[in-house]
């Protein structure tokens, strides 16, 4: 696809990428079919064939309108479209610059940027989230069913076994049980899940243990900036990467903190050690494709550029560090209910590109999986759309769970948080993560 990259642009390198990627697009259509929105409204401007050609007019100097922004917005950034394009459009890439120069020729109103400002500020501070998500779910029964359903049921245990019905919430705090680590990780401690759905981290450190593997948390380590990055906020999700590499970088090249004079003694000790991580992991997969992400993002910066690439080559899905010892995980684990159905996240099978791994992984292990139809559509989650696009999520999310409990599983498993919450509360059996099935069986 040609495209005249307009004056006031040329020599950004942003927008100088955008034009590239526009290039490679040959409008052959192949995207519309994997495109949830286009196969739910069937308008060319609601698949990314039709966004493409509005980001292109942006490139060319074209005025950005509030169909324009719309068109954008209801994109679920699930990137089904980038598997399916035979010529490797970048679409995530495309859609962030064209997002951009949208919402800087059109701004958006007073009451679109106080919503974008409040979920950006709440959602990426672990503390005030947790707080108000205490806070919601003593009001929930009071509260708007839209914003009923985005507030899970707190519950004072554990997640339930599978089979019974449970909310994904877990207050338990169960340490994990002392094994000598040969291995270590860094594992990302992310915003939203630690207050939604503790368990998650906790099963994922005790599976990890059992196993042989550290998993190292630093405090001053946060949010991965994907949901600045995909609210208008692409300043603020270049702080939160510089800020998780700042935390990681002692763990990942030790000898660093000998000339660090504000390093801890724990940071002092590690150099000592000389024992760097392999590894710097995600157990949810929207986070993951951002720590990816890291190099790219980053590679105009003179300070950060090569650490941040460093970043991105150790990131990996917590699956990519089980599936290799599945069967030293086998002889550890007791017999339990075993028919699932897994909801692939796009931002596991589209953004990180892991596909079958963790079904192998379950399957390796003792689970019936059973098939899902359209299982490479998006579940209407999407990190924040659920929350400013409600009906088009809703109308995704009873077709994805029409699909999962076809066959009559006795759960669903997932890979990340924003799915799991959204799913979990309208499915008829539990929602948990792939990880939490494990961590249940887990013998002693």
């Amino acid at each position: 696809m040609h495209l005249n990259l307009s004056p006031e642009l040329q020599g950004n390198a942003a927008a100088e990428e955008a034009a590239r990627i526009v290039g490679k697009c040959v409008h052959c259509g192949f995207c519309n079919a994997s495109c949830p929105t286009y196969r739910l409204l069937g308008d060319e401007l609601d698949g990314p064939r039709g966004r493409i050609y509005l980001m292109k007019g942006l490139l060319e100097g074209v005025p950005a309108t509030a169909k324009t922004q719309l068109h954008l917005d209801r994109c679920l950034t699930c990137r089904a479209c980038e598997s399916a394009c035979p010529s490797g459009v970048d679409y995530g890439r495309l859609l962030d610059t064209g997002r951009a120069l949208s919402s800087v020729r059109s701004p958006r109103s007073w009451s679109g940027r106080l919503v974008r400002a409040l979920l950006r500020g709440t959602l990426t501070r672990p503390w005030l989230f947790g707080a108000l998500l205490r806070i919601g779910q003593t009001l929930r029964p009071a509260l708007h069913p839209q914003l009923r359903e985005k507030v899970p049921v707190r519950t004072l245990g554990p997640v339930g076994p599978v089979g019974f019905k449970a909310s994904p919430i877990s207050q338990a705090v169960i340490p994990a049980p002392p094994s000598p680590a040969q291995r270590r990780v860094l594992l990302l401690s992310g915003c939203v899940q630690p207050a939604l759905s503790p368990g998650i981290h906790h099963a994922t450190v005790r599976v990890l243990a059992a196993l042989g593997i550290e998993a190292v948390t630093p405090p001053t380590a946060g949010c991965c900036g994907a949901i600045r990055q995909h609210l208008d906020d692409p300043v603020g999700a270049l702080d939160e990467a510089r800020r998780n590499i700042d935390a990681w970088w002692p763990w990942i090249e030790p000898s660093s903190v000998d000339s660090d004079a504000n390093a801890s003694g724990a940071q002092h000790a590690l150099a000592a050690s000389g024992a760097p991580v392999e590894a710097i992991i995600s157990n949810a997969s929207g986070c993951g494709v951002q720590l990816r992400e890291y190099g790219h993002l980053l590679r105009q910066d003179p300070v950060y550029a090569a650490r941040a690439a460093r970043v991105a080559a150790l990131a990996r899905d917590v699956a990519q560090v089980i599936a290799p010892a599945a069967e030293a995980l086998v002889k550890r684990l007791r017999p339990g209910p075993a028919r699932l159905a897994f909801q692939s996240p796009c931002t596991l099978q589209h953004g990180q590109g892991i596909r079958g791994l963790v079904e192998g992984l379950l399957t390796r292990l003792g689970a019936e999986l059973l098939p899902c139809a359209d299982s490479h559509l998006c579940c209407g989650s999407a990190g924040t759309y659920a929350l400013l696009q409600p009906e088009l999520s809703g109308e995704l999310r009873a077709r994805k769970l029409a699909a999962l409990q076809r066959g009559a599983p006795q759960a669903i498993v997932s890979a990340n948080i924003g799915c799991i919450t959204h799913l979990g509360y309208s499915a008829e059996v539990p929602v948990q993560h792939w990880i939490e099935w494990i961590d249940a069986r887990l013998m002693p």
